[in-house]
């Protein structure tokens, strides 16, 4: 302020007569005592000045409180207009852009293959179990989680006999399971590491009502008349005898066996049995078993159920026709949860989608993953569930990993 008083400021001042100046000195007192006669000693200086310049002091042009905008202090500033209300909505109002995360770019192909209700593999009952220990199993279960899988089908059941200690076992036969090294919690871990990575773990029933010659019950089985006359050729390769649920003993058995598992683990998601539960239409005597087995299928699951409730009973099996007209398994009467079509035998694989379509999902072999991507890409196939051919699930899943990225890529 004191620099600006030295510069000349234009006003006129030099001008005025020394007549006002006196003036102005002589009413000032007055002036500040007489607050009220303002208003004339303005008009009155305003008069004397004539063509003079008026001087712009604010002690005799006060500007009203009201009307003062103040910009100086953070309280008014914040009373300032923003920008944003003057400037164009259309430009300036539309939300800041989102960067797109992975997820938004992922294929349709990855997300129709994610978006199937189970993506399975099967694991044979000496894969996971042979004397793995507990990081072994936990491994497994996440890099199976990491190539696409939700659900492992493991196989707690084959040829007779049990993949855990069983007490109903010991009192049948006189041992506990199945000639294996299994540490005693590797199912407990599995279920356990399954669920943690928000995975299903199915119980396999294996072979189901089936043995051959190398099972451990074979001989007791025999002597006691436990299978039906004539031996089973389904597969040709392998030669088996099958157990006869008509016979009470046998069919207490299999629900004894049934009730301990989901009681045992009692955290399991699903029991599933196969089309090993069934007699092959080439068995001697031609004797119709369609209507026993309904019956003892029926009994076995009412039994699972009133042990666990939220277990669900599972069945993968051939389709409708073929299960009844070839393996008396009349599966659309069994109570059945869900009921998976096996449709490893590639023939007649266009036909056998009418029935897949109607059901739970597909089987298929690894075999068959040229069929991958018209089955991922049709939304009416609910879910895929993947056997391997070979017995080594771990290639099997490396390899479904690379054709579902490489079918993305396609896109």
């Amino acid at each position: 302020m004191s620099q600006q008083k030295k510069k000349p400021n234009g006003c006129g001042c030099a001008n005025i007569p020394i007549s006002v100046i006196i003036l102005f000195v002589g009413f000032s007192g007055w002036w500040f005592s007489h607050q009220g006669s303002r208003d004339m000693m303005t008009n009155l200086f305003t008069n004397l000045l004539g063509q003079h310049q008026q001087i712009a002091i604010p002690i005799l042009n006060p500007t009203p409180s009201a009307d003062i905008t103040p910009t100086s202090t953070p309280s008014t500033a914040t009373r300032t207009p923003t920008p944003l209300k003057t400037i164009n909505p259309d430009v300036n109002q539309k939300p800041a852009p989102q960067l797109k995360t992975p997820e938004t770019k992922a294929p349709l192909t990855q997300n129709l293959w994610d978006k199937k209700v189970i993506r399975g593999i099967y694991f044979s009952r000496y894969y996971i179990t042979n004397n793995a220990n507990e990081e072994t199993i936990r491994q497994r279960v996440r890099k199976y989680r990491s190539q696409g899988f939700n659900t492992i089908i493991h196989g707690v059941w084959g040829n007779g006999c049990t993949m855990y200690s069983s007490s109903v076992m010991q009192e049948k036969f006189g041992f506990k399971s199945c000639p294996n090294k299994f540490q005693e919690k590797w199912l407990d871990w599995l279920i356990d590491e399954a669920h943690k990575q928000g995975m299903e773990v199915h119980a396999y029933f294996e072979k189901g009502i089936k043995i051959d010659k190398n099972s451990p019950i074979f001989d007791l089985a025999i002597a006691r008349r436990w299978v039906v006359p004539g031996v089973d050729k389904t597969y040709s390769d392998i030669e088996h005898y099958v157990l006869d649920v008509e016979i009470p003993e046998v069919a207490n058995f299999f629900k004894d066996i049934s009730v301990e598992f989901v009681t045992k683990y009692s955290q399991i998601d699903a029991v599933q049995w196969d089309d090993y539960l069934g007699y092959h239409a080439d068995l001697p005597g031609k004797v119709d078993r369609t209507a026993n087995l309904t019956k003892f299928v029926q009994q076995m699951v009412s039994a699972i159920k009133q042990a666990n409730p939220k277990v669900s009973f599972d069945i993968c099996h051939h389709n409708p026709y073929w299960a009844k007209r070839y393996f008396a398994a009349d599966w659309p009467n069994w109570n059945a949860d869900r009921v998976f079509i096996q449709v490893y035998n590639d023939a007649n694989f266009q036909e056998e989608l009418k029935y897949v379509k109607n059901s739970a999902g597909i089987a298929i072999s690894d075999q068959q993953f040229n069929r991958l991507k018209e089955l991922i890409n049709n939304p009416e196939i609910k879910s895929i569930l993947v056997f391997s051919s070979d017995g080594k699930p771990k290639e099997t899943a490396y390899k479904l990993k690379k054709l579902t990225e490489e079918i993305t890529q396609t896109l």
